[in-house]
């Protein structure tokens, strides 16, 4: 649905936007994280007609935004929702007018009998109903970002964006909100793209995954290929991944456990196979979405290092050595 392909940007002096390059699938959810400062926000912007660039290309289902005049960007804009972080509701309004608001920009009459079902249905979809009039004021910060989202679908986008739309939200909150992000694009087919810098977004409800970092993309793939083990010093840096405190002594090696071995029994087993005795330095699991993926690091003898590494090779499991 979107293929972004070498898009720079530039503010003033400063590169913010370094040769972009990636694509989004309809129907799914994607993220696109990374520290402050990596872009994220920019690159939402730029696909969203906010901000301009430089050079390079955006297509949306096979449009090319730089080719598009103000009328056609409206029209492409559109077809997107848009959720922030701070909400941006209007304290004078009530629910129902905030999320009605859109449809008044577009010269929709937000009153009529079609606009007050659908604005019904939505209030209803987000968990709202007994909130028709209240104000911002009286919402708690979950149910202000609900009536967010529930603005940003009035208009029947084919994509929405969030741009840290739970960065401000408590985990529970948050878990609430991604909940519903996942049902509106299972139920309503929405494309979904989520800028974030919080790890447990991208591991509860996203399918592909960007890492962005000083304007550029460092990976992109299944959010469990990036956490699971991580391939730059970068990525590892911001994930806070590993232990300090491994072993000086003997070989250290980690392994990664992903769909095709996290249920079977490889380590108990090679002890056993291999009679020989190692240490379990470091371990941790993971919850991606219905799965559970893990990473173990391992401490041995340097005679071992062989057959261990033979070993986990035959049982097809990932490992590296580490220095």
């Amino acid at each position: 649905m979107i293929t972004i392909d070498n898009v720079r940007k530039t503010f003033q002096d400063l590169e913010v936007l370094k040769g972009v390059s990636l694509s989004v699938n309809e129907h799914e959810i994607y993220g696109i994280i990374g520290q402050s400062g990596a872009g994220k926000s920019t690159l939402l912007r730029c696909i969203n007609g906010l901000e301009s660039f430089d050079s390079g290309e955006i297509l949306v289902d096979n449009t090319h935004l730089s080719s598009l005049d103000r009328t056609g960007l409206r029209h492409i804009q559109k077809r997107m929702g848009m959720i922030f972080q701070g909400f941006n509701l209007l304290e004078r309004l009530d629910v129902y007018q905030n999320i009605a608001l859109p449809m008044k920009f577009w010269g929709k009459n937000p009153n009529s009998a079609e606009a007050r079902e659908k604005i019904t249905k939505l209030i209803d979809l987000v968990g709202l109903k007994d909130k028709l009039h209240a104000k911002p004021k009286e919402l708690s910060g979950g149910q202000k970002q609900r009536v967010a989202i529930a603005r940003a679908l009035v208009l029947d986008p084919e994509l929405l964006l969030c741009d840290e739309a739970t960065s401000a939200l408590d985990p529970e909150i948050t878990k609430g909100i991604l909940s519903l992000l996942q049902k509106i694009n299972k139920e309503l087919g929405i494309t979904i793209i989520i800028v974030t810098h919080q790890m447990e977004v991208v591991k509860q409800i996203c399918e592909r995954v960007a890492f962005l970092s000083d304007g550029s993309v460092l990976k992109e793939g299944r959010p469990e290929e990036l956490f699971i083990k991580p391939e730059r010093d970068e990525i590892r840096s911001f994930l806070r991944e590993g232990s300090e405190n491994l072993p000086a002594e003997g070989v250290n090696i980690a392994l990664f456990f992903n769909d095709d071995n996290n249920t079977e029994p490889v380590v108990t087993e090679m002890a056993r196979t291999l009679d020989t005795d190692f240490s379990i330095c470091w371990a941790k699991l993971e919850d991606f979405r219905t799965s559970v993926y893990g990473s173990l690091v391992i401490n041995l003898k340097e005679k071992d290092r062989e057959s261990v590494c033979d070993y986990l090779d035959k049982k097809k499991v990932l490992w590296e050595v580490l220095s």
